[in-house]
């Protein structure tokens, strides 16, 4: 019975998680993939009674969160935060540091999200047509802001320059809060954005949306047309965030994981 009794305390000393768990997110914090990163941190902690700290880690495409976790222990107390971005850096870069299909392990998806093109409340542009036509007559004037380089709504902004056939420069900022700043003091003419982040803003008749990118209208927001109602077609983005731990993470740590998430 001693025995029996010693056994069961060693294992459920070695369970999973004995200490705090690390989200690492490749992402300054206020945007989508921070709040996200938060709210669901917030109900795994509950769940698993340690606490999630969230690490913000911008910058290099998620070179440097990324990173982290692939070389970190695989025991489940580090985890990433992924997005489009972790699945398309490949291609963004000569090198990387790391490779992302066989140093990470997949945990589960989080959620999907559209996007919208966002122009400040006094903007002269007032439908998607208003952007391409000026676009079109005046090459190389137009401004679209986004967040940082390699992110799904720097590529968006790219992707639209291209679908349209028209000269444009993207303005990349830190994070979502300074892109709202941006839109806002008419720094840039259209901004490419998560809807969440964008909400506040258009309550608020700070900003006005002129389309979504998804393949139909969001449902909060049946008046705004999809870029695609609008002539481009071939248009449609849509982003997600994801959990991942290094590769080698346990199958039962993976497990716990997931459904604490």
């Amino acid at each position: 019975l001693a025995l029996l009794g010693t056994t069961g305390v060693r294992a459920e000393g070695a369970a999973f998680p004995q200490r705090p768990i690390t989200l690492l997110v490749p992402f300054a914090a206020g945007g989508v993939a921070d709040l996200t990163a938060r709210i669901v941190g917030q109900a795994m902690g509950a769940l698993l009674k340690q606490p999630v700290v969230i690490d913000n880690r911008p910058g290099a495409g998620g070179v440097v969160a990324t990173s982290l976790v692939v070389n970190a222990p695989a025991d489940g107390h580090t985890l990433l935060l992924m997005s489009n971005a972790s699945a398309v850096s490949v291609h963004l870069f000569k090198k990387l540091p790391y490779d992302v299909t066989r140093q990470l392990a997949p945990i589960s998806t989080l959620g999907f999200f559209d996007l919208g093109l966002a122009v400040p409340a006094h903007s002269r542009f007032k439908t998607l047509g208003d952007v391409l036509s000026y676009a079109k007559a005046q090459p190389g004037r137009l401004t679209l802001g986004s967040i940082a380089p390699g992110s799904t709504q720097h590529l968006a902004a790219e992707l639209f320059k291209w679908r349209a056939g028209i000269e444009a420069t993207v303005v990349p900022y830190k994070g979502s809060p300074a892109l709202m700043n941006a839109l806002r003091a008419g720094e840039v003419d259209v901004g490419f954005e998560i809807l969440s982040p964008l909400l506040p803003q258009l309550s608020g008749q700070a900003l006005r949306l002129l389309a979504v990118t998804g393949p139909k209208r969001f449902a909060g927001l049946p008046q705004v047309p999809t870029v695609k109602e609008q002539g481009l077609a071939q248009y449609e983005v849509d982003s997600w965030n994801a959990l991942a731990a290094p590769a080698g993470t346990p199958e039962s740590v993976i497990a716990r994981v997931a459904w604490a998430a």
